[in-house]
C-alpha cells in the first residue's frame, strides 16, 4: 500500500482535502440524481391514487343522486 498510515491516507501528501472534498461532492450529485426521481416517482404514485380514489367517491355518489331520481 502507498500510504503507511491511516492519517496519511486522509493528508494525500497535502492533497488529501481537495481529493476528499471532489470524492464527497460526486456522491452527493450521484444521491441527488438517484433520490430527485425516486421521490418525484413516489408523489407522483400517491397523487394519482388519491385521485382515483376521488373520482370513484364521486362516481359513487353520482350514481346514488341518479338513482334517487328515479
Amino acid at each position: 500500500m502507498y500510504f503507511q498510515t491511516w492519517s496519511a491516507v486522509w493528508q494525500m501528501d497535502g492533497h488529501g482535502p481537495y481529493v476528499w472534498g471532489a470524492y464527497s461532492l460526486t456522491l452527493l450529485v450521484i444521491i441527488i440524481l438517484i433520490a430527485v426521481p425516486l421521490v418525484r416517482t413516489r408523489d407522483l404514485t400517491r397523487a394519482i391514487h388519491n385521485d382515483e380514489r376521488r373520482r370513484a367517491v364521486a362516481a359513487e355518489a353520482s350514481g346514488k343522486n341518479h338513482a334517487s331520481k328515479t
